[in-house]
């Protein structure tokens, strides 16, 4: 098992490096730090199906969370929002939590029979009292020129900080919802969590006076130095000088990127590590045995609700926190390009592809789905290219397959779940 993994991580390493040789730097750097980024993702995931058998499709939903901790951790504050608006927020919110507490106490004090009726009675005031205070704040917010802010903005904090908020924020909202829907069957809980993921995005999407909406979060601060800043700088034009680099704009790009994964690597490796530690602990073999046989489990006394609510809320939050690091690399939170089935099922191809079970095979999966998800289409282009070179320039079949070269990426995942589930159905590193 040791020498697969060996092989199989070195492997990967020499594709990196070869794109690095053959293409540039800056794009083998690039796809380094998606992959890594993606291979945080998939450990999320692998904690939540490959220890426990649970079955997220909200997977999106929650790295939007961490992506939103981003913005409201680093992102200065727009203190004109806050003065025009900050006491109705403050007073809908107390509105809100008084509704919540109102509703618990009025139902453990009345009969049961009653409490659907107490409770109606009691949040139709408490929602036009909270709307009454949230309806025109958000309004004034996002009249606050629109065009640059129209938000609350942040707290102006350190951008590293966002990330275990990130996975904070997210756990929270993956205990909430787990304590809904966990106690739902597989598919049900697919359906569920999808359709919360959904929730989510909306929310982010549509709710400017948090996130901008659509009109995207930009300016996103960064925890390495700025390429136009270090072009500038002595020591770093005396280091690429004295490696023998011409073009500044470039080795400063590469450089950047070279930072972005130092952070990267640490963030994976401390997850990694907790993770393997939590797998091979008898919490780890408690929740193997629930996965494999939950009645049997339950039958020895395993609370098996609340052992699923555990590792949905650590497979959630360390969604999250991936979602932080990646609107961090990016530079700006974009909610339109949070897309729940298309990205879930990169997700889930990484697992199923690494080894369900196994978090070097999850993040191996990782690595290897990103990297063919990124060069399927240039690599797709040269390939058509190169059938279609015989034909005559006019022939439509080949203007038809040249075209149609942009969705190789989508038939070459179809393919690759198709071979690894008939060939390897295990993955490629399977779980011991």
């Amino acid at each position: 098992m040791t020498k697969k993994v060996a092989l199989y991580y070195s492997l990967m390493g020499l594709v990196l490096i070869a794109v690095g040789f053959f293409q540039s730097w800056n794009v083998a750097f690039g796809i380094l730090n998606l992959c890594l980024i993606s291979a945080i993702m998939a450990l999320g995931v692998n904690m939540q199906w490959g220890y426990a058998g649970l079955f997220n499709v909200g997977i999106m939903g929650f790295t939007a969370l961490g992506a939103l901790a981003a913005v409201l951790i680093s992102m200065a504050p727009v203190q004109e929002a806050w003065e025009v608006a900050g006491g109705d927020l403050f007073l809908s919110f107390l509105s809100l939590v008084g509704t919540v507490v109102a509703i618990m106490l009025a139902r453990r004090a009345v009969p049961r029979g009653l409490r659907p009726y107490v409770v109606v009675l009691l949040l139709i005031p408490g929602y036009f009292l909270t709307t009454h205070f949230f309806g025109p704040a958000t309004e004034r917010i996002e009249a606050i020129d629109p065009a640059l802010t129209g938000y609350l903005g942040g707290l102006g904090l350190p951008v590293l900080l966002a990330w275990p908020v990130g996975g904070l924020v997210a756990a929270g909202a993956g205990w909430l919802i787990g304590k809904i829907s966990l106690g739902l069957r597989a598919d049900y809980l697919a359906i569920a969590t999808l359709g919360i993921s959904e929730i989510i995005i909306a929310v982010i999407k549509y709710e400017e006076w948090l996130s901008r909406g659509v009109k995207n979060v930009t300016g996103i601060p960064r925890p390495v130095p700025y390429e136009v800043d270090l072009v500038e700088t002595d020591w770093f034009i005396s280091f690429a000088s004295s490696i023998g680099v011409s073009d500044m704009s470039e080795a400063a790009g590469v450089f950047v990127k070279i930072c972005y994964a130092l952070l990267f690597i640490a963030v994976l490796a401390i997850i990694m590590w907790l993770a393997e530690r939590a797998l091979q602990s008898p919490w780890g073999r408690m929740m193997r045995a629930i996965r494999d046989n939950r009645d049997a489990a339950a039958a020895m006394g395993k609370d098996v609700k609340a052992r699923h609510l555990q590792v949905f809320v650590l497979g959630c939050a360390v969604c999250g926190v991936a979602g932080a690091m990646l609107a961090t690399l990016d530079g700006q939170l974009t909610p339109t390009s949070y897309i729940p089935l298309r990205y879930t099922f990169l997700i889930w191809v990484m697992v199923i592809l690494g080894g369900s079970g196994n978090n070097w095979g999850a993040v191996l999966g990782g690595f290897v789905i990103w990297f063919l998800w990124v060069q399927a289409e240039p690599l797709g282009g040269w390939f058509m290219n190169v059938l279609t070179y015989p034909m005559p320039e006019e022939s439509a079949l080949a203007q038809h397959l040249v075209a149609g070269s942009v969705y190789m990426r989508y038939l070459l995942m179809g393919a690759i779940l198709l071979l690894v589930m008939r060939f390897a159905p295990k993955g490629l590193i399977p779980e011991r």
